[in-house]
């Protein structure tokens, strides 16, 4: 099968399991792009991480164009929904695997999976698991394309929403305590979208690491 990983963001952490993936899938022809301008057709197209709006006309270019989701679709739509999930006291995400449509997160379902994410885990550690779990439905996909039977999204649910962050969400309080901040301090990523706080004319990012004994 002709396959397309689409990843806009080269510095995105999933980037690293990636090229793995591709090579455990020798026996296809794997690409990985950054734009939808070098999308080049084939079977199946796996929106990962992607940024850019996927027009129906190169969607078209593919058997399928499917995208990577976590929340229990249709609940959850939109921006970075693991995070507002932990945010809001989760501790297992399900990921859907769905087809890309013009409408966000609203395409059918092919399969989902749930993980879970210990309370003292960091945004590394939560990562692995929501990425290891991206591999896993991708395995999916291949495996099963053309075997599996897409389900419509539950029209009995109403749809939620969740918007997109900005770096203000990162902002910690120095009026709060650590604990009461803990969950949105261990969801931020030092490197791309690091947690900060003012105090005394100045703003100070946070990193947080575990100690091991």
């Amino acid at each position: 099968m002709e396959i397309t990983i689409l990843c806009t963001d080269a510095s995105h952490p999933v980037n690293r399991l990636l090229v793995p993936w591709a090579a455990r899938h020798a026996e296809h022809r794997v690409s990985i792009v950054r734009s939808r301008s070098e999308l080049p057709g084939g079977d199946i197209l796996f929106l990962v991480s992607c940024a850019e709006l996927v027009r129906a006309q190169e969607r078209a270019l593919y058997g399928v164009c499917l995208v990577l989701h976590a929340s229990a679709l249709p609940l959850g739509r939109g921006w970075s929904p693991h995070i507002w999930q932990l945010l809001e006291g989760a501790r297992r995400i399900t990921l859907t695997l769905l087809e890309a449509e013009d409408k966000v997160d609203s395409g059918r379902i092919w399969q989902r999976m749930d993980f879970d994410v210990p309370p003292d885990a960091l945004w590394d550690e939560i990562n692995e698991r929501l990425f290891a779990a991206e591999m896993e439905l991708m395995d999916v996909a291949v495996n099963e394309y053309g075997c599996l039977t897409p389900q419509e999204q539950d029209a009995t649910l109403p749809p939620t929403y969740y918007q997109k962050r900005t770096p203000e969400d990162s902002r910690i309080s120095s009026e709060k305590s650590i604990a009461s901040q803990f969950d949105a301090i261990r969801v931020c990523d030092p490197e791309r979208y690091p947690a900060f706080f003012e105090l005394r004319g100045c703003r100070y990012k946070l990193v947080l690491e575990k100690m091991h004994d």
